[in-house]
């Protein structure tokens, strides 16, 4: 088949390389424009190769649907997308276009999939390959996979860990399901479907009054972007690198109960939180000796007062 692969950073990088290894026939790839000079990881990939690269503005410009009319390509490839691809550019190849997207749907749809899994406490999550509509992760399903969400397992672990790895597999094993005529079109049930906002600086702070074991998921959901945001002597601060402890503080919610070379434990309500990694504007993303050295917190302060 002829396809055209849009996509973006290492995981279309990848998935280029997966699709090229497979034998299939990569007409062109779509991808962001340089930005600060620096050419996007799937652009460099597919000059490598050979494969001809289009980088418009926008996938809705009217470049980017002329130049995928010109591929005549059989099925277009969505692998991690975050601009708006219209229906008049990913309905241009005969086949129409299937897409990556890191949740087990109809659940989780939208932006931050995996973030909104390990928030609420989920144990497995998964990724699907659906066949693009105009909905919003709405279309038909053509491969579904799980994975496993471990108790301490960050966003950042679940994704470059399992889904990014098998997402990469994933994506070329429908391709050539489509290849072979056996890609099928299982429609999703949209009653159960769920959506969840953007996990942004909007919706990153830290609510010190629910339980400390959904006080953790947030903070590991939030883990490595945007990062839990609490305060400290006013000021903002962000947590990464966070275990819990089980065991009930007699302490406010979000009180220092011990300062070591190693980190801070904090109460939480009915465990503890032993933080190792922080964020704040003065001193960047920095482990727990640099923040201790430097702002020197002390037993019975409170995060979030």
């Amino acid at each position: 088949m002829r396809i055209a692969l849009i996509g973006q950073a290492v995981f279309g990088a990848e998935v280029l390389k997966g699709l090229l290894s497979q034998g299939q026939e990569v007409a062109g790839v779509f991808c962001p424009p340089d930005r600060k000079g620096k050419a996007d990881p799937l652009k460099e990939a597919a000059l490598a190769a050979g494969v001809p690269v289009f980088t418009p503005g926008h996938m809705r410009d009217q470049e980017a649907y002329d130049e995928m009319v010109k591929l005549g390509a059989d099925l277009g490839v969505l692998a991690f997308v975050t601009d708006i691809v219209p229906p008049r550019v990913f309905n241009a190849p005969k086949l129409g276009s299937i897409c990556y997207h890191p949740s087990i749907l109809p659940k989780y749809r939208g932006a931050s999939a995996i973030n909104w899994a390990v928030i609420n406490g989920e144990t497995e999550t998964g990724f699907t390959i659906f066949w693009v509509d105009e909905g919003i992760d709405t279309g038909d399903i053509l491969l579904q996979k799980k994975v496993e969400v471990g108790p301490d397992e960050t966003t950042g672990a679940v994704y470059f860990d399992k889904l990014f790895p098998q997402g990469v597999q994933g994506t070329v094993e429908a391709v050539a399901l489509v290849a072979q005529g056996k890609a099928p079109r299982i429609p999703q049930d949209h009653s159960k479907g769920t959506y969840d906002p953007p996990c942004d600086e909007k919706v990153a702070g830290l609510d010190w009054s629910k339980p400390g074991q959904q006080v953790y998921n947030f903070i590991r959901g939030c883990d490595p972007q945007p990062g839990a945001t609490t305060t400290f002597r006013g000021e903002k601060v962000k947590f990464y690198n966070t275990s819990f402890i089980n065991e009930a503080p007699q302490a406010a919610a979000g009180e220092i109960l011990e300062v070591s070379d190693k980190g801070l434990k904090v109460a939480a309500n009915g465990g503890c939180l032993f933080i190792t990694r922080f964020r704040t504007k003065d001193l960047g993303k920095v482990k727990a000796p640099e923040f201790i050295a430097a702002l020197k917190p002390e037993v019975g302060e409170r995060f979030g007062a």
